[in-house]
């Protein structure tokens, strides 16, 4: 397919995107008052799921960035949840994902894999059982907002990484599904007086189009490789 690991292969509407998304981090950081450092670990996160979208190995490398910069701002508000999560679960997964994205880059071109229908079925039921079994646990937290919600977009997560690293199109229905619950667990934070809440939407809606994208671009190498 026509992803390429140097610069360039663009089309207009990538890079308008692209500013559109990193104009969107410089808002946010503004408006919320945020630290240099806060805006880098926003930037990077913003640039690693746009390059992803394109199938760029870059992607990993501000994704690492991103990644130990968020665990470090989690930390300093004790979200140990959070840190645990992206240093033992996203930091090694980067680490592998760059690996083999890497060993099957062909040309230049990154290679990219389809599920069958049985995969399919397993990813969900593995899902659903997952967000109800993490959202029980949750619910017993006294603090806890919307468990089952948030159970599912942890899960839902967890497994849209690793179809990522194993080059799965099908990814980005799971990020598809994922952020558009996370719309709505911030729109109900929003309703129940969240001050953060309004930038929340509109990020995580970011992230939704860019999904959107992203799975129109794999579908597309999907085919072309199947041809």
């Amino acid at each position: 397919m026509s992803m390429k690991k140097a610069p360039g292969n663009w089309s207009g509407f990538e890079l308008a995107w692209l500013v559109i998304f990193t104009l969107i981090a410089v808002v946010f950081t503004v408006m919320s008052k945020d630290s240099l450092f806060g805006f880098t670990v926003f930037i990077t996160g913003v640039l690693c799921v746009v390059l992803t979208a394109k199938g760029k190995l870059a992607s990993y490398g501000f994704g690492m960035y991103n990644t130990f910069g968020y665990a470090y701002l989690a930390y300093i508000n004790g979200l140990f949840g959070e840190v645990m999560l992206n240093l033992l679960f996203f930091v090694p997964m980067n680490i592998v994902g760059f690996y083999m994205w890497k060993r099957n880059m062909h040309g230049g071109k990154l290679s990219i894999r389809q599920m069958e229908t049985r995969g399919i079925l397993l990813t969900v039921a593995v899902c659903v059982a997952g967000a109800l079994l993490l959202g029980f646990g949750l619910s017993f937290i006294p603090a806890q907002n919307s468990p089952y919600i948030d159970a599912l977009t942890t899960v839902l997560s967890v497994v849209a990484t690793i179809l990522m690293v194993r080059r799965f199109k099908e990814q980005w229905l799971v990020y598809i599904v994922l952020n558009m619950f996370t719309v709505l667990l911030w729109v109900i934070r929003t309703l129940e007086g969240s001050g953060e809440g309004l930038l929340m939407i509109v990020m995580w809606s970011a992230y939704l189009i860019n999904a959107v994208y992203g799975y129109y671009n794999w579908n597309k190498g999907a085919r072309e490789a199947l041809s």
